[in-house]
């Protein structure tokens, strides 16, 4: 197995940060340093910056409902961030951002290849998003909202909208740019009130309560992944 795959499925990082990490050379098998294309086999000694990797850990799979104030880092100086707010035993880490101001489902994980096929812009994943904005949504909104609205040098993707009442929609996108359903409404002249995102793929918020997280079953994760490898 490749060492940056080895990493990866061993919870330690993405196949992507196994790379930076061999190229800043503090990965080392049985006391030599790695390179992109070094194998492991199960009986090699595996070291990242010192420390011993056992070997694959059981992933985990948590689903979070963050609520508005909590900051989606890893990083552990940063007030309020999601992982000391979640408090979780094991080394796990959020697949994208939900932005600060923002709140709803967001999925929790130490599996880096998962975490990075669920990113990947090209496989157009849906997230579903309710949105409350500052004043009555008219149909022009609508279907500018519905065919791409031109914000951070682009234009974006066509995605699904759906009025919910007077000043309140339901939006599907298959793109994640920064804070764009905020940027695309400001485009509009329209200001979000409230943002909450209640779906990832096929992962649902349903009733999880806000602040608290569960494990995905086993039946969302096996389809997550099927429909992540599609």
């Amino acid at each position: 197995m490749r060492i940056n795959k080895y990493l990866s499925e061993s919870g330690v990082c993405s196949r992507r940060k196994a790379d930076e990490l061999i190229d800043q050379g503090v990965v080392e098998i049985n006391g030599e340093l790695a390179t992109k294309g070094s194998q492991v086999e199960p009986e090699d000694d595996v070291c990242v910056n010192g420390k011993s990797v056992t070997g694959k850990e059981k992933n985990i799979y948590i689903a979070f409902n963050k609520p508005i104030g909590v900051e989606c880092t890893t990083n552990l100086t940063v007030k309020d961030n999601i992982i000391s707010y979640i408090n979780y035993p094991e080394r796990i880490f959020p697949v994208g951002r939900l932005d600060k101001n923002s709140e709803g489902l967001i999925l929790l994980t130490n599996d880096g290849d998962l975490s990075n096929e669920i990113l990947k812009a090209r496989h157009y994943h849906e997230k579903e998003y309710i949105v409350t904005v500052d004043h009555r949504v008219s149909d022009e909104f609508l279907e500018k909202m519905r065919t791409g609205v031109e914000i951070l040098e682009t234009i974006t993707r066509p995605c699904e909208v759906e009025i919910v009442r007077s000043n309140m929609f339901k939006i599907i996108l298959t793109q994640g740019l920064n804070r764009q359903i905020r940027r695309m409404c400001e485009a509009l002249e329209y200001k979000v009130v409230k943002l909450r995102r209640v779906r990832i793929i096929n992962i649902e918020i349903g009733d999880l309560e806000k602040g608290e997280w569960r494990y995905l079953s086993a039946d969302e994760l096996k389809r997550l992944k099927t429909m992540v490898k599609k």
